[in-house]
Order: structure tokens, then C-alpha cells, then sequence
């Protein structure tokens, strides 16, 4: 039994009681023995068993007792991979590596995700174990333009496909000899042999050598990838009819070596232009950035890159321009497009102390705004980041398949060598040349490809779509997961409602017009700083309304405001402030209790000791929260709203919108509670917030959804952002979710139904070699070509 030692910096530790917690909860674990923890270095060292518990285990422990592990995390773009069981090799050979704590290997993308201890392991080990594997490792900050690179690999597939085209057209012409109507169009040198052998040589050795050299890699390994198939099927009917041809007999079978080659080169070189279009979600997001800024340097007007812009920047934008990083706008009014964040087209306006975000579109004003976020820290630039990880993660439904994809190819020759055995000693006893012609069909047929492809680019391609709409997927196991949620808790106000309170009716009496009314309330709550004060005074500003001067404010905690406006006095507030008053609004009273009913905030105003009328404010209802909560019901989701306020606000919201179930007058940190009530009675929760206040319920729920973030885009505690205050983002995550999952499942039981059918028709002798690498090569095109079909789809479609 194999040991392995291990070494982890830990950090958080106070004392030396927090070195004998760790050292106590690691020593329990099994297959953990010898743990020493050196609380001045904070430094563990433990000697393991890798059958037994694996170097991510002992990290998440630690991390279980409330502690951390000092790790870096290597984003690395990977060559040479040519099917899943090379993912899969690669993934298992960094995860036995001493130090490395999770490696993730995605053959869709290419990409490998390394995190690891630096301390037991350095970036440059790690990628010599994966240049022994026989692949290459590049650092993907040092790559200058993946894009192009892709670019160049699919050039140079395209090269050596015409190559392997142009010479195997001549060979498949022999296969007219076959057919006695149309024999005779087949010249007879074309039937040579030694014709036939120069012109598949090439194809067999220059445009096919990629899959000797990753076979001998992958042998060289102690592993078998589809590299193995397709050399071993190929070079059975290649030295097969060259043993034949030197013994002067006849039956080649040239033609079969050279199609199965061009064929699966054809299938490579569709792969891989559906596969750069599964990553376009990814270019469009960095096509979107400006790439120059105009910055205020001295006075002047400076045009830098902008990559120079530094925080803290004064930037000028004039109309038609993109924001080229995120701000805060000093000085201007225009209105931008922020459709490539939030999905949403209308413009939104723009003044100053607004937050502007970088990559978006100024329409028609000029804006001068401080950088306050540049580089890595801009929104877009936190959304690719977001959008990357989740295309690079693993869902869980991947785990059968990369187990399967792991044994695949050792079944699959030894599935061919028993078909040789068979019909050499009994189907067709003696017959070398029928043998080996099924051993080749069983052994180009097989695709490992199809199943490592399956759900990989389905998540890139659902994940992509879902942020081209400003739905962010934090990993594949967020996307599978939230196609099971059967119940939605919303938090009230800023999610249901807008947040911001707003004017909705004027009650004027006796000779007071609205007008009127509300000029003067707005002049008497101008000093104050309530937010329902505020919307009477942005009431009055949005109708133009000059104000009165004001004097003597007085807030009166509980039942309203004080004031004197041109000397005279003023008062709004409750009943209790009016009777205290001796003011009498006994004509109002129905209809200020209407209001409430309504789940507004009714005030009452009076002027020099005279009632003057009624005003009504509330936090409105958004106009598309009705609607989404319909479609949330249609889709079979139980809908809750969980609120701090009163039970009679909240049922009157409930009633604005459709809710039948509502929790009212929750404390912020009793909202997880009613997550637990409700997860307690096996339903699947999603919880909807403002992903800060309602952090320990998101965190809580089985999907956390932090919804019209901004761009403070990184809410930890969220699993799915929300970039829109638009509730309808909420089904039109799910929906993505669940049509993703069901691609996904359509291609796994394509992967399935393919291997599981072809192979045995294979080894039946039903295919003749080249349609069996026909069928190969094109199975994988059909998964890739499936998961595209969720770029046509569209997340909230119209009613």
C-alpha cells in the first residue's frame, strides 16, 4: 500500500488550540496517519493513503473546522487531446500528483483547471507531468489569443484533410470495379496495387500520423485513447494489403485504410468549428470591450489604451461611444445601453452620481465619470471570468460518463480482438482477410469522443446563452442543479418590488388642488432624508415644480415632520401627529384606510393648522413581476414570498401579483429558517435576493440567485446571478437549465445508444470498415451539432 505525504499551509489559526483542533480532526480522518501541525509556520505535514482519502478531502476538512489552506490555481490550455479517455488520463494523473488538491480536465474547452498547494507542488511540475502524458500545457495568461490559436489548429486539420481528400478520391473511384454497370469508368491503372499503395501511403502515414503519435504517447502512458483505435484498425487493413501485394495476391483493401483516415479527418475538422462555436458566448463578451479611452490628463484630452486607464481616472464619453471601464459620473446626463449586461433594451438613464459599467453604450449624451473599477476588476471582465469557470466545470451528471470514457478503449480492443478470434476459428474459419475486416469496423467504430463531448459542450453552449441574457451560472453543477427547483422564495422589496418608494396618489380637500398639495408637502419634507420623503420631493421635480423655502425642520421619530414653509406651518404624518395637533381629517379616513389596505403608506398633511389633504406613497410593484410569476406557475414551481413588513402589506403585494403563499414580518436572519421549513418538506428551493441582505438564505437554499446585482457581479453567496432586476430572469434561468439538461441527456443517450449498437453490428460483420469510420467520425460532429441548437434558443420568450 502506496503512501504519500502531504504538506499545506493553513491559515486563520489564533493559538495553539486551533494547531490541536486541525492536527485532532485530521488524525481522525481515515486513512490519515502521522499529523504534525507547526502552529509558528502554520504548516501541516501528514502522511496519507490515496486508496483512502485524496488530497481535496483533507483540504475541505480543514476548511470543515473552520479554517483554510494557502492554494494558487493554474489555468492551463491543453494540446494534443483527441478524445475523452485523454481528458480523463490527464485528470487522473494530476490528481495523484503530491500537492495538488483538484484537477479538472474539459476537452470541450481544451482547458485544464489546476488548484493546488505551492508549497508541496510548483506550476512547472505540474506541466511536465502533463508534457510526460504526451500532451502540451501552455498557461493561458501566456497565450496571446487563444482564438487564433484554435484558428491555426483548425488550418492546419483543414491541410491535412484536402491532402487526405485529394488522394484518397482515386481509390474510392475503385470502388466502381465493384458495381458491373459502371466498371468500366474505373481506368485500369487505378487498380494496381502498387498505384493504390502510392497513394495511400501518404494518407495513411503523413495526413494520419497524429494518430500514431498520440497512440504511442498513449501506450507509452499504460493507457489506450481512440488514437490506439484508429491506428490499430488502420494499420491492420494497411499492412494487410501490403502483405497481400508483396505475395502478389489480390483482395486490398487500401482503399478502407485511406477512406477510415480522410473520413475521421473530415469528422476532426467539423468537431472542431462546432466546438470554436461553442466558445463564440465567451469571444462576443471580449469583443464588447473598448479598447481606447479618453482620459482628462492636466486639463487635456488624452486617448490611451485601455489598459492603461488607472482607478481613480477622470474619462470623458461622448455619445456613440463605449464606457470603456466602470465609474461613477461626475458631471453630463445621457442615456446608455446596458443591454449587453442585463439582457434588457431600453436604455437607462444616466446623471451624476450614477454607476456607469464598462463595455456599455452611450447614447446621446456626453459623460464625464471617475474610473473606479479598471482591468480584472471591471463587471464584464468578472462576468467572462464567471462564464469561463462555468464552462470549464464539471456537472455531476458528467461522472458516468468519464468513468465509462476511463475503460472504454481497452474494452473496445478487446471486444476486437475476441471479433478476430471468432471469425477466424469459427464464422469464417481461416479467412485472415474477413478477420481482420471486422476486427478493423469494430475498432474505428468505437467513439469514446461522443461521450467525453456529451455534457461539456452543452454547458459551455447553455452557460454562454445564459450570459449573452444576463444569467450567470457560477458551474455545471448549478446548472444541472436548478432544473429540479420546484419552489421559488422571493424576497419583497427591491425583488417583487422596485425598492424605491414612490408617489401614487394625491387626496386634496376643501379649495386644495393636487397641484397644490403636493408643492407644498414637497417644500416642507425637502431637509428631510426619509426615503418616503424623497419620492414626494422627486414627485414634485418630475412635474417641474419650483419649491417653496423652508425653515425649522423637525423629524418626529414615529409620527411625521414639523416644518415651516414661507413662515407658515406645515405637518404631515399619522393621525396620532393631526389629533395632537387638534387638526381633524375625519373626511379622509375611509380612504386613507383604502390605502393601506393597498399596502401603502397614507400621510396626512396640513397646512396653518387647517387639513389640506391625503398623500399616498408606496414601493411599487415592477411592471414584469405579475407576469413572471406566472410563468413560474405554469412551470409547476410553488412560488413564496418572504418579507420583513406587515401581513397586511404583504397580502396586498401577494394579491398585485398573483402569491398565494407568503411569510410576513421575517427578520432578515430568520429568511434561512423558512428556506429549512420548506426544504424540510422535500421540496427544492431557490432563493431569490439582493444577494447582501439576504446572503444567509441564499447561501442556504439549494440555489442561491442574487438578482439585479450591478456590478458588484461577485456575490459569494449566490450560486446564479441575475444581472436584470427583471423578475422573468428567474423562469428563463430555469428553463435554460432544464433545456440544457435535457440536451445534455440527448446526447449522452446518443453517446450510449451509438457505442452500445455500432459495436455489435460491427463485430457481426453487418459494416464494411470505411462506413464504420464514417459513423465514427460523424458522431461526434452529431453531439456537438446538438448542443448548438441551444444557441437558437431563447430564454425568455414572448408570451
Amino acid at each position: 500500500m502506496s503512501k504519500h505525504t502531504l504538506e499545506l499551509g493553513i491559515t486563520g489559526m489564533h493559538c495553539a488550540s486551533c494547531a490541536s483542533r486541525i492536527e485532532k480532526g485530521l488524525s481522525r480522518m481515515e486513512g490519515v496517519e502521522d499529523v504534525a501541525l507547526n502552529a509558528a509556520t502554520e504548516k501541516a505535514s501528514l502522511t496519507y493513503d490515496p486508496d483512502r482519502v485524496t488530497p481535496e478531502g483533507v483540504t475541505q476538512k480543514i476548511r470543515d473546522l473552520g479554517y483554510d489552506v494557502q492554494t494558487d490555481q493554474a489555468e492551463l490550455n491543453i494540446e494534443g487531446m483527441t478524445c475523452a479517455t485523454c481528458a480523463t488520463r490527464i485528470e487522473k494523473a494530476l490528481n495523484r500528483m503530491d500537492g495538488v488538491i483538484e484537477a479538472r480536465v474539459n476537452l470541450a474547452t481544451e482547458r485544464g483547471s489546476v488548484t493546488f498547494n505551492p508549497q508541496a507542488v510548483d506550476l512547472r511540475r505540474i506541466r511536465n507531468k502533463v508534457k510526460d502524458l504526451g500532451y502540451d500545457a501552455r498557461l493561458r495568461e501566456q497565450e496571446a489569443d487563444p482564438q487564433q490559436q484554435r484558428n491555426r489548429e483548425i488550418d492546419t486539420q483543414k491541410r491535412l484533410f484536402f491532402i487526405a481528400a485529394l488522394l484518397t478520391v482515386p481509390l474510392v473511384w475503385t470502388m466502381l470495379e465493384m458495381w458491373e454497370p459502371l466498371a468500366f469508368l474505373v481506368p485500369d491503372f487505378l487498380t494496381n496495387g502498387y498505384i493504390q499503395l502510392l497513394l495511400t501511403t501518404p494518407v495513411q502515414f503523413y495526413a494520419g500520423w497524429r494518430f500514431y503519435r498520440g497512440a504511442y504517447k498513449s501506450l507509452k502512458n499504460g493507457s489506450a485513447n481512440m488514437d490506439v483505435l484508429v491506428a490499430l484498425g488502420t494499420s491492420a487493413a494497411y499492412f494487410y494489403s501490403l502483405y497481400i501485394l508483396l505475395a502478389g495476391g489480390s483482395g486490398l483493401y487500401f482503399e478502407t485504410a485511406a477512406i477510415i483516415i480522410t473520413l475521421i479527418l473530415l469528422g476532426k475538422l467539423l468537431e472542431a468549428r462546432a466546438k470554436r462555436r461553442t466558445s463564440e458566448a465567451i469571444q462576443k463578451l471580449v469583443d464588447l470591450e473598448a479598447k481606447k479611452a479618453v482620459v482628462l490628463r492636466d486639463g487635456k484630452e488624452v486617448e490611451v489604451p485601455v489598459e492603461e486607464v488607472v482607478q481613480g481616472d477622470t474619462i470623458r464619453v461622448r455619445p456613440g461611444e463605449k464606457i470603456p471601464v466602470d465609474g461613477q459620473v461626475l458631471e453630463g446626463h445621457s442615456a446608455v445601453d446596458e443591454s449587453m449586461l442585463t439582457g434588457e433594451s431600453i436604455p437607462v438613464d444616466k446623471a451624476e452620481g450614477d454607476e456607469v459599467i464598462g463595455a456599455t453604450l452611450n447614447k446621446n449624451g456626453t459623460l464625464t465619470f471617475r474610473a473606479t473599477k479598471v482591468g480584472r476588476e471591471t463587471a464584464l471582465s468578472q462576468i467572462i471570468r464567471i462564464v469561463e469557470e462555468a464552462q470549464g466545470a464539471k456537472a455531476p451528471v458528467q461522472r458516468l460518463a468519464d468513468r465509462i470514457a476511463g475503460i472504454f478503449v481497452p474494452i473496445v480492443i478487446g471486444i476486437a480482438l475476441t471479433t478476430f478470434l471468432l471469425w477466424y476459428f469459427f464464422l469464417a474459419p481461416g479467412n485472415l482477410e474477413s478477420a481482420i475486416i471486422h476486427m478493423t469496423a469494430v475498432l474505428v467504430i468505437a467513439c469514446p469522443c461522443s461521450l467525453g463531448l456529451a455534457t461539456p459542450t452543452s454547458i459551455m453552449v447553455g452557460t454562454g446563452k445564459g450570459a449573452e441574457n444576463g444569467i450567470l451560472f457560477k458551474g455545471g453543477q448549478y446548472l444541472e442543479r436548478a432544473h429540479h427547483i420546484d419552489t421559488v422564495v422571493l424576497d419583497k422589496t427591491g425583488t417583487i418590488t422596485k425598492g424605491e418608494p414612490e408617489l401614487t396618489d394625491l387626496r386634496p380637500v376643501a379649495d386644495w388642488t393636487e397641484e397644490a398639495l403636493l408643492q407644498w408637502a414637497a417644500s416642507a419634507e425637502k431637509a428631510s432624508e426619509h426615503p418616503l420623503a424623497q419620492a414626494i420631493v422627486q414627485a414634485a421635480e418630475d412635474r417641474g415644480m419650483g419649491l417653496f423655502t423652508s425653515d425649522r425642520f423637525e423629524a418626529i421619530p414615529g409620527h411625521g415632520i414639523q416644518a415651516e414653509v414661507d413662515g407658515t406651518p406645515v405637518w404631515i404624518g399619522t393621525r396620532k401627529l393631526m389629533q395632537e395637533r387638534g387638526i381633524a381629517f375625519d373626511r379622509l379616513e375611509q380612504e386613507k384606510e383604502s390605502f393601506e389596505d393597498q399596502g401603502k403608506t397614507a400621510m396626512l398633511v396640513a397646512v396653518d393648522g387647517q387639513p389640506a389633504g391625503l398623500i399616498a406613497v408606496a414601493d411599487t410593484v415592477k411592471e414584469t413581476s405579475a407576469e413572471a410569476i406566472d410563468r413560474l406557475h405554469k412551470m409547476g414551481i410553488q412560488v413564496w414570498m418572504v418579507t420583513g413588513d406587515n401581513e397586511r402589506t404583504a397580502r396586498a403585494i401577494a394579491d398585485q401579483v398573483g402569491l398565494d403563499h407568503i411569510r410576513a414580518e421575517v427578520l432578515p436572519e430568520d429568511k434561512a429558517k423558512e428556506v429549512n421549513r420548506l426544504q424540510d418538506e422535500d421540496r427544492l428551493v431557490a432563493m431569490v435576493g439582493d444577494g447582501i441582505n439576504d446572503a444567509p438564505a441564499l447561501a442556504t437554499a439549494d440555489i442561491g440567485m442574487a438578482m439585479g446585482t450591478g456590478t458588484d457581479v461577485a456575490v459569494e453567496a449566490a450560486d446564479l446571478t441575475l444581472m436584470s432586476d427583471d423578475l422573468r430572469a428567474i423562469p428563463a434561468a430555469i428553463r435554460m437549465s432544464r433545456l440544457t439538461m435535457r440536451n445534455i441527456k440527448q446526447n449522452l443517450f446518443w453517446a450510449f445508444f451509438y457505442n452500445s449498437v455500432g459495436i455489435p453490428v460491427a463485430a457481426a460483420g453487418l459494416l464494411a470498415p470505411w462506413v464504420a469510420g464514417a459513423a465514427m467520425a460523424f458522431s461526434s460532429v452529431s453531439v456537438v451539432s446538438n448542443a448548438l441548437r441551444l444557441k437558437r434558443v431563447r430564454p425568455m420568450p414572448s408570451e
